[in-house]
């Protein structure tokens, strides 16, 4: 990495882009101000940063506008004070893009039915972009992506405005790492990785991220950057798919899983823990390790650990409808004519969001089985599968005793497991939530 003399070395558009970050000045554009973006934009406007958020959805302009928090990271209180402050505003079109300084793109990065990279988000802000491009601007594209794909993608299409990369516009890769609902690390204090095209648009970058980040962690290039965010996701995914694998296993053999884990976690050195579960939602860890197994193809190189826990967390799913079926079978109760009560339908325990949900995948599966199925959620008031509305229920006496299982899904914290564990006629739990409580009715995963 080259070390520039900040005087002498800097192209002129740098150093007056630099001037403004520094002063707080520079004006900055934030493309997707959701789960992502919203908290990122709130921590530069605290700092005093002017930000625009730029989203198709015209639900969110409309609250952004009106200083409502909809993301629940972002505290309501702190986000109205900024939007009054006139440090905040929004727009639905790209034409006033141009007037930011710097542009943070966080838009969705999903799959094909294939498992391939899907970047239709991340060109179609990159063509808006390059349509009103002009010299001291910085783009960073914190959206999860394979490596090369800031370098071989994004600029490209931004260097057809006929503006030098490096010179007159400036261009990195910051992958977020933002955990939804995580009380302890937040925008501002976890630490963030940054890499760039150059040694100028690495220097600009980090000087960007640490006026609200507390710290910056700079790395050599882009692709360095990228392949760091999608190594943790799939970590995180290999690592799971083996304690569901275990699990699996488990289940056959006739051992708790759970008893294992709980044991093997006791040793204070060379393990980590991970748990099994009914599958894997979100955004990160079903997506992001098929980017980079998608790339490795390129250099004719086989990810079989990628591949294969992918495989494995995908099966959860029907291995949890496959063992309600067999639990309502030793109740004399076949899955097609059973009712089934689903409590947590979101991702993650204590949010409300259901991207890539398995409570999704096994309520479809158990539709599929003929089951009536019903749930529970107080943080996702309703769903749609396979074309079936349905509307979360009051968790009460009533409706646990008129399910013949209730199925754990989701673990939120608010639920009262031991009211479930008294009036459901049986538990499957596949979260270990219920686990000590005084009952021959729960089964675990």
């Amino acid at each position: 990495m080259t070390s520039l003399n900040i005087q002498h070395d800097l192209p002129p558009a740098a150093a007056s882009l630099l001037d403004l970050i520094e002063r707080h000045d520079a004006r900055i554009g934030v493309v997707g101000a959701g789960y992502v973006g919203l908290p990122f934009l709130l921590e530069k406007a605290k700092v005093g940063f002017r930000v625009t958020a730029f989203d198709r959805n015209k639900a969110r302009v409309k609250d952004i506008l009106a200083g409502r928090s909809y993301i629940p990271d972002v505290a309501q209180a702190e986000f109205e004070l900024v939007v009054n402050a006139g440090l905040v505003t929004a727009s639905s079109g790209f034409d006033t893009i141009g007037d930011c300084d710097v542009i943070v793109i966080c838009v969705p990065t999903p799959l094909t039915k294939n498992l391939a990279p899907d970047l239709q988000y991340v060109e179609h802000v990159a063509r808006e972009i390059a349509k009103r491009l002009r010299p001291g601007q910085l783009i960073s594209l914190e959206s999860t992506t394979y490596p090369g794909t800031t370098d071989e993608v994004l600029g490209p299409i931004l260097e057809k405005s006929g503006l030098a990369l490096g010179y007159d516009f400036f261009l990195a890769h910051s992958p977020e790492r933002v955990d939804p609902g995580n009380k302890r690390y937040t925008t501002k204090n976890t630490n963030k990785v940054v890499g760039a095209t150059d040694p100028t648009s690495l220097l600009v970058a980090k000087t960007f991220y640490e006026q609200a980040i507390q710290t910056v962690v700079a790395v050599s290039s882009a692709r360095a950057a990228e392949m760091v965010k999608v190594y943790e996701n799939t970590f995180r995914a290999v690592n799971i798919a083996l304690a569901n694998e275990l699990a699996l296993l488990c289940d056959r053999m006739g051992i708790s899983i759970w008893e294992v884990l709980d044991a093997a976690f006791t040793k204070p050195f060379g393990i980590m823990p991970f748990y099994p579960g009914p599958g894997v939602g979100g955004h990160c860890i079903p997506i992001d390790p098929h980017y980079l197994e998608w790339k490795a193809r390129e250099y004719n190189f086989e990810t079989h650990f990628i591949a294969l826990a992918g495989e494995t967390n995908r099966k959860m799913p029907q291995f949890v409808v496959d063992k309600a079926a067999r639990i309502l079978n030793e109740m004399r109760k076949p899955l097609s004519t059973s009712s089934v009560l689903v409590i947590g339908v979101a991702y993650k325990a204590d949010i409300a969001d259901c991207r890539e949900s398995p409570a999704l995948a096994i309520i479809h599966g158990l539709l599929e089985r003929g089951t009536q199925v019903s749930y529970h959620d107080e943080l996702v008031p309703r769903i749609t599968v396979d074309g079936t509305t349905l509307l979360s229920r009051p968790l009460s006496p009533k409706t646990l005793g008129s399910a013949d299982l209730a199925l754990i899904v989701t673990a939120h914290s608010s639920v009262d497991y031991a009211l479930v564990v008294r009036h459901a006629k049986a538990v499957f739990d596949t979260r270990n939530v219920t686990r000590g409580l005084p009952s021959s009715s729960i089964r675990l995963l």
